[in-house]
């Protein structure tokens, strides 16, 4: 898969989730989604394998369920 096709997906998937809002997702649940995608996606863009892929979305669930 291309750089080009990833951000493409990267952007797919982050429009999907501003639908979130209707499901009484609360604002820190959608946060944390929006970030474990976006930061699975920079995992796999940086590292190119499963475990950087795994480690960017869980960091940046993290970090996304913080922002308020």
């Amino acid at each position: 898969m291309n750089t080009i096709s990833k951000t493409l997906a990267l952007v797919l998937v982050s429009a999907s989730l501003a639908a979130c809002t209707t499901n009484g997702m609360t604002t820190s649940q959608r946060n944390a989604a929006i970030g474990a995608v976006v930061g699975g996606a920079a995992g796999n863009l940086i590292g190119g394998d499963t475990g950087a892929t795994l480690g960017g979305a869980a960091l940046g669930g993290v970090i996304g369920s913080q922002i308020k």
